[in-house]
């Protein structure tokens, strides 16, 4: 399934972020996972009801992050996800697991009937504030085809935010866009240079140019600059949706709402 009969269109698509709270095993986890997955499913059903075109479920209240997580938080995303895409049957739902935990991610879409992942160190080793980040598309794609996951499409960040970049310096954002491509990415991910921080529309412009897969831009996107990227196939949006703009904050519907119907007039 490509990317036009996933999501039904082919631009100005808009994905929520489901972020779930703290995990059993995490720092800051303070709820069971029943209360965790009620919670995750709640801010699905607002996105639903708004009418979004898609979600990501997230681990992001698991700070600090590590590099491939243990069985316990693969466990508990599987248990998450397969409770949103019963709650959202009918929209594409995806995962990441944070941090660079592609394959993990890869399995629980699977467990889940999900439709995606968002893959983090897809090409080129960079420097994350996790540590450092192995290029991992070769072994990814292999784990993929191993497990029967092939329906599972692949969405990569590329010069990851939350990053330093210094590795690659010498490798322009779209030239790692095309090595994302060559090495069968289904879709690239255009950031700022952290959570919440708007990506520059210059490098979306770049990008789009020099791939022929779908382009997503990854962070930043509210009410206001949408229309700077509109030229994007899709729009992932977490932080805009919450309270105070904040992505650790609940959501407001209304902001969500506000939003939607913004981006209908502009697809008219």
């Amino acid at each position: 399934m490509n990317f036009l009969q996933l999501f039904g269109r082919l631009k100005s698509v808009v994905i929520g972020m489901v972020h779930v709270k703290a995990l059993p095993g995490t720092p800051r986890n303070s709820l069971s996972l029943a209360q965790i997955t009620e919670e995750a499913c709640q801010e699905a059903e607002i996105y639903r009801t708004a009418g979004l075109d898609g979600l990501i479920v997230e681990n992001m209240h698991d700070l600090p992050y590590v590099v491939n997580v243990g069985a316990e938080i693969t466990a508990a995303m599987a248990v998450i996800c397969t409770s949103v895409k019963q709650t959202c049957p009918l929209l594409p739902v995806g995962v990441q697991i944070l941090s660079a935990s592609n394959q993990q991610a890869i399995a629980v879409a699977l467990a889940s009937g999900l439709d995606f992942i968002r893959a983090e160190g897809y090409v080129f080793s960079h420097v994350s504030d996790e540590g450092i980040l192995n290029a991992c598309a070769g072994d990814l794609l292999r784990y993929r085809k191993h497990i029967g996951a092939e329906h599972v499409q692949i969405f990569a960040d590329i010069k990851k935010k939350h990053s330093a970049h210094a590795l690659t310096a010498d490798v322009s954002i779209a030239e790692t866009a095309q090595a994302a491509e060559f090495f069968l990415a289904d879709g690239v991910v255009v950031t700022g240079s952290a959570t919440g921080l708007k990506a520059d529309p210059k490098e979306l412009e770049e990008v789009g140019h020099a791939v022929k897969i779908p382009v997503l831009v990854g962070s930043g996107v509210t009410l206001e600059n949408v229309e700077d990227y509109l030229a994007a196939n899709a729009l992932i949006v977490g932080s805009y949706f919450k309270k105070e703009g904040y992505w650790g904050n609940r959501i407001v519907p209304g902001h969500v709402k506000r939003f939607m119907e913004h981006i209908s007039k502009l697809r008219e």
